[in-house]
């Protein structure tokens, strides 16, 4: 056993519209002493862009935002392409403007890919666990699209867990049936399902889990402080042990409450944990 993989969803510092900004959010990150970092790869909306997003983000810029990540000493764990539909959060499961969001999560995965850390993450929309529901058809379609693509540049696309049960999900995994497709296991979300969901979707889930976000949530406070909410850590952690998993705790905190303190918190509980 070594000990935990402790990266950071930079975004959890705000959005990086330009190099400068992102600049400064490696520097807090380097500083707070994690390994890794997630990267938000797509705009944030019409009006504020994200310098990353594969569509203003070269291939020159590329690997200029590489080097710069691996000159503070940090590595990539992953990137997040998170789209929404006109109506829907995720967005591929919903057919107006559909093929416009395909296209940015291929070109997402692309991006990856190109930068050497071939993950991305999104919630790409609920899945029904009924697949007569015409949704089921639309968010499979997309996701085959996208798998095959995957397939094509050699990236994973990984459905983050919350939006529904983990027994569905892996129905899902199992009837698109693509190798590149796989999960990103947030615990905090799992809360949704109950307290026991979070471990039994481990053990449900299995090998596909390849990501994870290190994320909390505290009814009382509010706060998504890893170790101080609801998520039962020593269990999770070695229901992920059971199945192998050795990939990254990308800490997240979307709470904006005194945010550094809070990653700097819950990495000082995770580094109690070998795996």
């Amino acid at each position: 056993m070594g000990k935990l993989k402790i990266g950071l969803a930079l975004w959890s510092l705000g959005a990086s519209p330009d190099v400068k900004t992102l600049e400064d959010q490696l520097r807090t990150a380097a500083e707070i002493g994690v390994k890794g970092v997630q990267l938000w790869c797509v705009d944030y909306s019409p009006t504020l862009p994200c310098v990353l997003d594969p569509d203003r983000c070269d291939s020159k810029l590329r690997f200029e935002i590489r080097e710069l990540i691996q000159s503070y000493g940090l590595e990539i764990s992953g990137f997040c392409a998170q789209l929404s539909g006109p109506t829907r959060f995720g967005g591929l499961n919903e057919e107006e403007g559909l093929d416009k969001r395909i296209e940015k999560t291929k070109k997402a995965l692309k991006l990856a890919a190109d930068m050497g850390s071939p993950i991305v993450t999104t919630h790409p929309g609920r899945i029904p666990r009924d697949k007569s529901n015409p949704v089921y058809a639309v968010i499979k379609r997309s996701l085959s699209e996208i798998a095959k693509y995957g397939e094509d540049v050699g990236a994973f696309f990984c459905i983050e867990t919350g939006m529904e049960p983990a027994d569905v999900l892996k129905d899902f995994l199992e009837d698109v049936g693509s190798g590149v497709l796989k999960v990103n296991y947030d615990p905090a979300n799992m809360l949704h399902f109950g307290v026991d969901e979070v471990v039994k979707g481990v053990r449900i889930l299995g090998s596909w889990i390849v990501h994870t976000h290190a994320k909390d949530h505290n009814p009382k406070t509010r706060r998504a402080t890893v170790g101080e909410g609801l998520v039962p850590w020593d269990s999770y952690i070695a229901a992920l042990r059971e199945i192998g998993y050795k990939g990254w705790f990308a800490i997240e905190d979307e709470t904006g409450i005194e945010v550094v303190e809070s990653i700097k918190r819950g990495k000082k509980f995770l580094e109690r944990y070998e795996i």
